[in-house]
């Protein structure tokens, strides 16, 4: 059966988020992020989606990671979405930008205790000798910040996918599949439109 698509793209992700959340056993705002190097090279992670505004889509890391580098040399990305209970997937491409400190302070203070202490213990990305390296510089935080007081680390923080693209895939009989893409008008409203499965 053919869908409905809402006029906005940002209303349409948002239902099916919303199903998806009913559906979905882990995590699903779980989202994969593809980065890539200023002369092309890609690469690929599962980050958690930890915010929607009328802007765009929100995650945090460690900015001195790989996926930082990257979108520090070339700020631009791609997400995507797949709920494999309800057959649909969601691609998401554009510009990337950093959050505010303020957005990010408030993220960082909702964290876990042990979560805020190991952004500050994990050199992210980078080589790792054995488990116990990191078990004793999560240590030494917890020395460092023996209370609820944990401030944030400079080197971690956020990031804002602001959209120039938007497809919506879902899978139907005979791989005959539903695909409908948004993309901006020379004005900014959004248009759609079908490509062929």
């Amino acid at each position: 059966m053919l869908h409905t698509y809402a006029a906005s793209p940002f209303d349409q992700f948002d239902a099916w988020m919303k199903e998806a959340e009913k559906v979905e056993i882990n995590d699903p705002n779980a989202m994969i992020l593809a980065t890539a190097t200023p002369d092309g090279r890609p690469s690929l992670r599962t980050v958690l989606l930890k915010g929607v505004d009328p802007r765009g889509f929100v995650f945090y890391t460690n900015k001195t990671s790989r996926k930082g580098d990257e979108l520090a040399a070339n700020p631009r990305a791609s997400l995507l979405f797949y709920w494999k209970s309800l057959h649909r997937q969601i691609r998401i491409e554009g510009q990337v930008e950093d959050v505010t400190d303020a957005e990010a302070d408030a993220y960082y203070a909702t964290r876990a205790r042990v979560s805020r202490l190991g952004a500050w213990a994990s050199i992210q990305s980078r080589p790792l000798p054995e488990r116990s390296v990191l078990e004793e510089r999560l240590a030494e935080m917890e020395a460092k910040y023996p209370g609820d007081e944990i401030p944030r680390p400079p080197y971690w923080s956020g990031y804002r996918l602001l959209p120039s693209l938007f497809e919506f895939w879902q899978d139907m009989p005979f791989r005959l599949h539903d695909r409908t893409v948004y993309s901006p008008s020379a004005n900014g409203a959004w248009v759609q439109s079908k490509l062929f499965p």
